[in-house]
């Protein structure tokens, strides 16, 4: 039911319908997010609940509005497009209404995570496409998702924060991707959704919830996978995360957003600060108290995350 809930929002030939499609999967994801022996899980349930049901209102009553118009055509008009656009922020975690997210993140189970983090965003994202996008409206959005993503994941200790902090800074690259082309915003947003697939399936796996806990890892090439991938989420060449990055800066300078691909370079350094420092920390500081004796990491997904930039370039020369 989330799936086609989702699927019935991407899809609609109207407003109405892509709202109820995004309610669907509103109502299905919750059922999910319901965790046994987990006390936090009942509190995200309310706030994710609460928060989606505030952006529902003012999405349908948008469509409202724009329906009731004396002058109805297929495209909203200015003011409309602002309260749609703020919505579906709102509903993906955009800052500044990324208020929720975090908090949210960090009272579920890593599987839930892997969810909100990823698929939850395919619907807002791809509704946000079909709307009079307000360049200085999604400017606005681009640079703060950019600049608290990052900053406000430098004192994170907690995992599921930090994941939730990058995302929020990620949203910032995808909606950027999006000013320029959809094409680079599929990209984007597949080669972020298989890196999130395996970090959060590795954290799972080992039972990692907060950064001191990267320490009971014995097994070194294991520990390597987790690391490199991090960094290849934060971007960093010559790693295949980089690669999307690399192709928006690109599309950024061919519409002269030079100012904007600066901020979000920038802003992108800091979020691969605490990721270096998670690096760091695992590896020069040695735990005798092992918590962990799972199976390994699937090694083969995770080296194919990891393919270094030669392979990449003609992938991005063709598509760009």
């Amino acid at each position: 039911m989330m799936v086609l809930g989702s699927i019935m929002s991407i899809s609609s030939l109207s407003w109405f319908c892509s709202w109820l499609g995004l309610e669907i999967n509103l109502l299905s994801f919750i059922s999910m997010m319901k965790t046994p022996n987990n006390k936090y899980s009942s509190e995200s349930m309310s706030k994710y609940f609460m928060t989606q049901a505030m952006a529902s209102f003012m999405l349908l009553f948008s469509i409202m509005m724009f329906t009731n118009s004396s002058e109805f055509n297929f495209e909203l008009n200015y003011p409309t497009s602002m309260m749609v656009m703020s919505a579906i922020m709102m509903k993906m975690g955009a800052a500044p209404l990324h208020f929720w997210l975090p908090e949210v993140a960090s009272g579920i189970s890593w599987n839930s995570n892997m969810i909100l983090l990823t698929w939850q965003k395919i619907a807002p994202m791809i509704i946000l496409s079909y709307t009079n996008m307000i360049p200085n409206l999604m400017i606005m959005f681009i640079l703060s998702s950019s600049i608290i993503g990052s900053i406000a994941g430098l004192n994170q200790t907690c995992m599921r924060k930090i994941m939730a902090y990058s995302s929020i800074n990620h949203i910032g690259w995808m909606l950027s991707s999006m000013l320029c082309s959809m094409s680079t915003w599929l990209i984007y947003f597949s080669i972020y959704l298989l890196m999130n697939m395996v970090i959060i399936n590795a954290l799972k796996t080992w039972k990692i919830y907060f950064m001191s806990q990267m320490n009971s890892i014995k097994n070194k090439p294991n520990k390597m996978i987790i690391l490199m991938n991090l960094l290849s989420l934060g971007g960093l060449p010559p790693f295949t995360g980089f690669v999307p990055k690399w192709m928006t800066i690109n599309q950024l300078s061919n519409n002269s957003l030079f100012f904007l691909s600066t901020v979000l370079i920038i802003f992108t350094l800091i979020t691969l600060f605490f990721y270096l420092r998670i690096s760091f920390c695992s590896l020069t500081i040695y735990s005798n108290n092992s918590i962990l004796n799972k199976s390994k990491t699937n090694l083969l997904m995770s080296m194919v995350l990891l393919t270094t930039i030669p392979g990449m370039t003609f992938l991005s020369i063709i598509m760009i």
